[in-house]
C-alpha cells in the first residue's frame, strides 16, 4: 500500500481497491471506502496512525464487500462513524443482503466468503453528516445508489463507475445491476472536469474519456451478443454457458452469481428495449428476439 497525497487536503491509498483520504483537520481524517477485508482495514489503520491522524470518519461510496471490507476493524479500533447513502446502508449493516441478493435466495455456505459478504457495522446516514468540503454525485448502475465524492481540491473519487482496460480484457464482465443507469452514469462522467480522477480499480488520471469508452464498447458488444444468440430461444443457463465459452471464462460460485446476475440485467435491458422477449414453453423460460425487430431486419 502506498500513500499518495493529491491536493492539500485530499489523500489516496494505492491498493486493490483505491481508497481515499480526506483531512478535515491537521489530525482528522475520513476513508471513503475501506478495502477488502479485515487485513486491508488494519493496514490502512496502521498507516494513517504512523502519519499522526485519527479516524473520525468512513464514507462508503456501495456495499460491495472489497469497499467495505475493512469498515468493522477500524470501527471497532476507532469509534468513528460511517457514512453511506440509502439501501446501500441496509446493505452494509445487514452484509448477509448481498449473497442472498446475488443467488436470489438463501445462499448456501460456499456463498456467504469474505469476496460477497463482508462484517457488519454500524452506519450512519449520510445525509446531512457529510463533512465540509465534500461533495456527494450520484453513481448509479454498478450498485443501487453508488456515489462518488468531490474533494475541495477538485479530486473525483469514482468508486466502480469505470473499470480498467485490464480488468475488461481478463475478465469481459464488469458488475452492473441496472445497464440503463450505468450508461446513464457513464454520460455523466463525461461531463465531469476535475482536476484528477480516481476510480477504485484504476490507476488515478487525468482524463477518463478513453476509460469511459471502454466501458461503453463493452457493454455494447455484450447487448449485441446477446441479441444475436437469441435468435433461437435461449435459456438463461445456455446464454449463461455461452459467455463462459465465448470468452473462455473458468466458473467458480462467484463468478456464477456476479457474472449471471450481471447477464440477468442485460437482459432486463434489452427486454424494456423491445429487443427480446421471453416465454415460457416445456416448463422452460426462454428468451428469443421479438417479432418487431425481427421484421426490422427484414424489411429495414
Amino acid at each position: 500500500m502506498e500513500l499518495v497525497k493529491v491536493g492539500e487536503k485530499t489523500y489516496y491509498i494505492q491498493n486493490a481497491t483505491n481508497i481515499g483520504i480526506y483531512k478535515i483537520s491537521d489530525k482528522d481524517i475520513y476513508f471513503i471506502d475501506t478495502g477488502n477485508d479485515k487485513d486491508a482495514g488494519k493496514k490502512i489503520l496502521k498507516l494513517v496512525t504512523e502519519q499522526g491522524w485519527n479516524v473520525k470518519g468512513i464514507i462508503n461510496t456501495h456495499s460491495h464487500a472489497d469497499h467495505i471490507g475493512g469498515n468493522k476493524v477500524i470501527q471497532d479500533r476507532t469509534g468513528c462513524v460511517i457514512l453511506a447513502s440509502s439501501i446501500e446502508r441496509a446493505f452494509t449493516e445487514f452484509p448477509e443482503l448481498e449473497p442472498s441478493f446475488l443467488y436470489g435466495s438463501y445462499p448456501f455456505k460456499e456463498l456467504r466468503n469474505k469476496s460477497l459478504q463482508a462484517k457488519a457495522s454500524v452506519v450512519t446516514p449520510l445525509e446531512n453528516h457529510l463533512p465540509e468540503g465534500l461533495e456527494v454525485f450520484s453513481l448509479k448502475g454498478h450498485s443501487f445508489d453508488m456515489i462518488g465524492i468531490k474533494t475541495s481540491d477538485d479530486v473525483y473519487f469514482l468508486a466502480d463507475a469505470i473499470f480498467s482496460e485490464e480488468t475488461i480484457m481478463k475478465y469481459h464482465f464488469f458488475f452492473i445491476y441496472d445497464v440503463r443507469e450505468y450508461l446513464n452514469t457513464l454520460n455523466i462522467l463525461k461531463t465531469l472536469k476535475g482536476k484528477l480522477f480516481i476510480p477504485a480499480h484504476c490507476e488515478a488520471t487525468t482524463d477518463i474519456s478513453s476509460l469511459i469508452a471502454l466501458n461503453e464498447k463493452k457493454i455494447e458488444e455484450v447487448l449485441h451478443k446477446i441479441y444475436e444468440i437469441c435468435a433461437k430461444p435461449m435459456t438463461f443457463e445456455e446464454i449463461l454457458k455461452y459467455f463462459f465459452d465465448e470468452y473462455h471464462l473458468d466458473m467458480n460460485v462467484n463468478q456464477f452469481v456476479l457474472v449471471g446476475s450481471t447477464i440477468k440485467s442485460y437482459l432486463s435491458y434489452l427486454q424494456e428495449e423491445q429487443k427480446i422477449c421471453y416465454e415460457f414453453k416445456n416448463n422452460k423460460m426462454l428468451w428469443k428476439q421479438t417479432s418487431v425487430e425481427k421484421e426490422k431486419a427484414i424489411y429495414g
